[in-house]
């Protein structure tokens, strides 16, 4: 059955889009997704696995203990929760069929090329995610290793699109756990917050630093991907509001792979991609779905135990907001995934009926902070094991931003969502 992991990756997405129409296809789309783990168990290492491990016992103990006093979720939401966040993964991935072709050109030097970096990485990865920052650094250490610099702009302009971008899959976990957020409402805030994230990056490297940049030589035509599908989701979901986004990511993304790839003739470079490369996206599905059974065990045990998961507060007061921040980002940086902190966060919050776009809100600003300050995140082991950047230099270099986006994030949250 291995040859045909590709072909049950792709199965994921497929069923789960027909299960959007008809509910009775979603079964299959969730055997699918948990087969994905068990036929690619021998890549599951580390720190993922011992996350994930722990998160399916002890959520799987929760589940049953709470079995036993009369509180049971149904093994169909219990196992299916997460299945949406992975379609959308699978459907991503094929947009890095649409990466632009490298053609060696001489790296640009100074902060305009600080600047072309941080923008243009920044709205790449917003649409072809982690193969953006593949093609970036690959291309900036080719003659020498990674500056601190630039393992700055790129950790941080990559991971700040997480604040906006409905192509990152930490929109989709807010999604998922904030289910009421509306996207258009967190879209702005989002936007503002990854421009002061992008302005302080590029700021202190081109202020601060004695060294020159070099930088990665963008072309105008890279950009014309990201900008046309964001352009895209931005206009379906303003004319049709009631447009559910991730149904609409998992359209788009292929649809947009097969009008702007690359390769020629498609259909068969895409069916390449499925039988040779899609399964390249799995090392997430272990930790999402575990995630999932997880936080059912949490919201389990609330029901049975209401009082003893009761928040003090009445709402999803500033103060509230700036603590559960800070503990989830610091959760990240310590190796904690943020969709572990956000399946802890979302049952203990949503008792308290937040607006589920301030709660949306929080959850992105987690992800995009934590996840660039800690060399135990997607990014963090992307730049420690490929582009040989000492776990120690990457939580030194960003600590000072987390803080300060830490504090720009809880007083944006002050100003667009007032209690």
């Amino acid at each position: 059955m291995k040859k045909y992991i590709g072909w049950i990756v792709f199965g994921t997405l497929f069923f789960y889009l027909l299960s959007v129409a008809m509910p009775f296809f979603l079964p299959v789309a969730t055997v699918l997704a948990w087969l994905c783990p068990f036929l690619t168990r021998e890549n599951l290492t580390g720190n993922a696995l011992a996350q994930a491990l722990v998160l399916l016992l002890a959520g799987a103990g929760a589940i049953l203990f709470s079995a036993s006093h009369g509180v049971f979720l149904g093994w169909g939401r219990i196992f299916s929760i997460n299945v949406p966040l992975l379609a959308m993964f699978v459907a991503v991935s094929f947009l890095c069929l649409t990466n632009p072709v490298d053609k060696e050109d001489d790296l640009p030097k100074g902060n305009s090329a600080a600047v072309l970096t941080g923008v243009g990485l920044h709205l790449l990865g917003a649409i072809i995610n982690l193969s953006a920052l593949f093609i970036f650094g690959d291309r900036l250490r080719k003659k020498e290793a990674l500056s601190r610099e630039q393992m700055v702009i790129l950790s941080r302009s990559f991971t700040a699109a997480a604040w906006w971008s409905p192509f990152f899959i930490a929109t989709g976990v807010a999604f998922t756990y904030a289910p009421g957020m509306q996207w258009k409402e967190t879209l702005l805030p989002g936007v503002i917050m990854s421009g002061i994230g992008l302005c302080f990056s590029i700021g202190e490297v081109c202020l601060f630093s004695k060294k020159k940049f070099s930088g990665y030589p963008l072309k105008k035509e890279s950009l014309a991907v990201p900008l046309f599908l964001a352009a895209m989701v931005i206009f379906i979901h303003l004319a049709w509001s009631k447009a559910p986004v991730l149904p609409l990511i998992c359209l788009l993304a292929p649809a947009g792979t097969l009008l702007f790839m690359k390769n020629s003739p498609r259909i068969p470079a895409v069916r390449n991609f499925i039988d040779n490369s899609i399964s390249s996206v799995t090392g997430p599905f272990a930790l999402f779905l575990a995630a999932g059974v997880f936080s059912c065990g949490i919201k389990s045990l609330m029901l049975v135990f209401p009082s003893l998961f009761s928040l003090t507060s009445a709402t999803l007061s500033p103060e509230l907001f700036a603590t559960f921040l800070g503990i989830m980002i610091l959760a990240g940086i310590i190796g904690i995934h943020p969709v572990v902190t956000i399946a802890i966060a979302s049952p203990l919050l949503l008792p308290l009926n937040p607006d589920h776009s301030q709660l949306g809100f929080l959850f992105l600003s987690s992800w995009a902070v934590s996840t660039c300050s800690s060399p135990l995140s997607g990014v963090g082991l992307v730049l420690v094991s490929r582009f040989a950047i000492s776990p120690g230099a990457i939580i030194k270099s960003n600590l000072p931003y987390a803080i300060a986006m830490w504090a720009i994030a809880t007083l944006t949250n002050n100003l667009f969502f007032p209690v």
